[in-house]
């Protein structure tokens, strides 16, 4: 069993070097597992975060995956929302302000700010991790770059049927 510690987030390039160690050592080859325990991690660690979790795309929607935190919108279009929008552009989505942004699709009011990595394996969209928090500008470039890091070691390290591919 994987042990976990608390990791400090005041420095987020450590931070993030501990998150992803942690990450590597936990991963397994079935994707339900890591899809998973991966949003449990993130909700675990990273601080001022209200909502975590996967979307995977499916007869080209968004269905909802695993997550952490309350129940949450179940099918995103592709083009909506911020989900969608990262699923259409395949470009992370770094969102300052939800209100801000056209279209946003509110499943849970207390969300601010969010950020949205696509999961592109093999050059196919699999899905996207998103991410929500109650205060504005949560996220910025280091946060960006680490869930993208993130994503990366669950996209290698995870064997994907050939429903996903």
């Amino acid at each position: 069993m994987q042990q976990h510690t608390s990791i400090n987030y005041s420095d987020k390039t450590k931070f993030y070097k501990e998150l992803l160690s942690e990450a590597e050592g936990m991963a397994e080859k079935e994707w339900f597992v890591n899809l998973a325990n991966f949003a449990a991690l993130l909700k675990q660690h990273l601080p001022q975060i209200n909502w975590v979790g996967f979307y995977l795309l499916h007869n080209n929607e968004l269905l909802l995956s695993s997550f952490q935190g309350l129940p949450a919108c179940t099918r995103i279009a592709i083009g909506k929302g911020v989900c969608g929008t990262a699923a259409k552009t395949q470009q992370t989505q770094l969102i300052a302000d939800v209100d801000q942004f056209p279209g946003h699709i509110v499943c849970d009011a207390a969300s601010k700010s969010e950020i949205v990595v696509p999961m592109i394996h093999n050059g196919k969209l699999l899905g996207v991790l998103d991410v929500d928090a109650p205060v504005l500008s949560r996220f910025d470039s280091e946060d960006q770059k680490g869930l993208e890091a993130m994503v990366q070691i669950l996209l290698s390290k995870t064997t994907w049927p050939d429903s996903f591919a």
